[in-house]
């Protein structure tokens, strides 16, 4: 059974059967069959599918948005942010698949030799929980613009956005069988990624999972793009713009209570202006609500789970039993659901829990670097490589970046995902990238095809 817990509550809020073994073959033949057709259509087709979800899912934006507050705690003004981001990445991949998947031609000894780019048939997606219509659509839209068709299989504790999803293109009269949602346990994926019908696998989740679909995947001989978690640093330098980069950082930190793969977790503040930062941002965090997710006034909602909320707190507490200050929250609230007050630590050091670990929360890590070569090696002091924010000039923030050992940085700037931008990680945070013209390319067979006759 799929159950979802609600968080704000504590309470079960509906469950789902998952797919029974004879369910699960024949989504996986129906997705083979849907392939057959699907991948002789012209961009135009393809597009005008992904645009008629997008529409749809504007007009159901109240009805779409309430599923992630009620099943993940996501704050209700955020949900509706993330249905039209989910949107606008279906619109973008509509308009700009077509160039982004364009013929290279390539000088050779042949009358003409080009590469193009083809499909390559079924591709599973395994989501997580935390953003459950973007990642949705950050899988799909270059997916199914590709030529492929695509299999979804979300999160159990939100079984009710993968069924919705699911139902946007039902609804929407694409063509039977492109886009599948599949209900089922994670302990029964590994068969599906295994079958024959599927020929590569998109994942984003933690880096033990990560390890576990890649293992299997390269075991069949079979492509996957892996999107895991992050201990993301924000470097401030003295010559940074401090107002601006407590706002930002704030805001990085507290997104979806925290729960976000590229939130600034780790604040590396270079000594001189060390106290004048976590005054800026202790002012910032302190003035944040928490509290029921369906209230517009709410900014951070609850953890979406109870483990995951205990397994935090005990970061944060092994934090201040190693030496760190705690300057707010750090203590579980009285009440039900799986709430956790907004957490400000200073003077965290390398070797703390709250630095060396992956925080899913709303706490804020600061830590002090003497300079700027010092932020660098603290920055880059991790399993993790997702993404990285710096404060300073800007020239001096592209001479950094080229340091970090990081897929993607912003300088003076909030780090996010964008349909136009290739985002993705090294080290412990995966590998591939999703977005951009580099996303959509991940899921095609670079065919080089050489015509004759051969020139001398």
């Amino acid at each position: 059974m799929l159950t979802a817990i609600n968080p704000t509550t504590g309470k079960v809020l509906n469950e789902v059967e998952p797919a029974t073994p004879d369910q699960v073959e024949a989504i996986l033949n129906k997705a083979h069959n849907a392939f057959q057709d699907w991948r002789k259509t012209s961009f135009e087709q393809r597009a005008q599918v992904l645009r008629n979800v997008a529409d749809l899912m504007r007009k159901e934006i109240n009805n779409l948005a309430p599923l992630m507050t009620e099943e993940m705690g996501k704050p209700i003004k955020e949900a509706r942010g993330e249905v039209q981001k989910a949107a606008w990445c279906a619109e973008h991949y509509a308009e700009h698949a077509e160039s982004y998947l364009k013929s290279d031609i390539l000088g050779s000894d042949a009358s003409l030799s080009y590469v193009h780019y083809l499909p390559l048939g079924t591709i599973l997606g395994i989501l997580p929980w935390n953003a459950p219509f973007w990642l949705a659509f950050r899988f799909c839209a270059p997916t199914l613009m590709a030529g492929n068709t695509c299999i979804m299989k979300h999160d159990p504790h939100v079984p009710a956005c993968g069924i919705a999803i699911g139902e946007l293109f039902e609804r929407s009269g694409a063509p039977k069988g492109i886009f599948q949602n599949l209900p089922l346990e994670t302990s029964r994926v590994e068969p599906v990624i295994r079958d024959k019908h599927i020929q590569a696998v998109s994942f984003t989740g933690s880096d033990k999972a990560g390890a576990a679909v890649a293992s299997i995947a390269a075991s069949e001989i079979k492509h996957s793009v892996l999107e895991l978690g992050g201990s993301d640093p924000c470097i401030v330098l003295a010559d940074g713009d401090l107002e601006q980069a407590a706002d930002v950082i704030t805001l990085s930190r507290i997104i979806n209570a925290g729960q976000s793969c590229i939130a600034a977790k780790r604040i590396i503040v270079e000594e001189p202006v060390y106290d004048r930062m976590v005054k800026l941002l202790k002012e910032r965090l302190e003035a944040l609500k928490v509290g029921d997710p369906s209230d517009e006034a709410t900014d951070i909602g609850p953890i979406a789970r109870g483990d995951l909320r205990d397994n935090l707190h005990r970061q944060v507490l092994q934090t201040i039993e190693a030496g760190a200050t705690c300057l707010l929250g750090g203590e579980i609230p009285a009440g039900e659901g799986f709430f956790y007050p907004v957490t400000l630590l200073v003077d965290v050091t390398e070797s703390m829990a709250a630095a060396c670990e992956e925080t899913f929360g709303p706490v804020a890590v600061v830590m002090k670097a003497k300079d700027e070569e010092d932020a660098i090696n603290i920055a880059n002091n991790t399993e993790y490589g997702l993404a990285a924010g710096v404060w300073t000039t800007a020239k001096r923030g592209e001479l950094i970046a080229r340091r970090l050992d990081t897929g993607q940085v912003a300088i003076n700037g909030i780090v996010k995902t964008d349909p136009r931008l290739p985002s993705g990680g090294i080290k412990r945070s995966g590998f591939g990238r999703e977005l951009g013209p580099h996303g959509i390319h991940e899921f095609v067979n670079a065919q080089q095809v050489w015509v004759g006759p051969k020139q001398e």
